[in-house]
């Protein structure tokens, strides 16, 4: 039943573009969709806050975070895994 129910949550990867706030992330996820009318590829981009318990998320890696439950006014989804190290500039 477990399973189930781990496979109803959505998953997005994005970018964390601040780590300033304590437990929270802001992650940016860019999507392509192709405009209704013209037909063109177009980038699209949603900012969510993600629970970050440990603070271990810094800006600029790559994530993967899941839904869950509301954990604040503006926050409803939790980082759960690391999928690229920020690259030294």
């Amino acid at each position: 039943m477990t399973e189930a129910k781990k496979s109803l949550k959505r998953t997005l990867v994005g970018k964390v573009v601040s780590d300033k706030r304590q437990k929270t992330v802001t992650v940016l996820v860019e999507r392509r969709v192709k405009h209704e009318l013209y037909g063109k590829i177009v980038a699209k981009s949603s900012k969510y806050h993600a629970h970050d318990e440990n603070g271990e998320y810094k800006l600029g890696d790559t994530i993967e975070i899941t839904e869950s439950r509301p954990l604040s006014k503006t926050k409803n989804w939790v980082a759960t895994r690391l999928v690229q190290k920020a690259g030294l500039l």
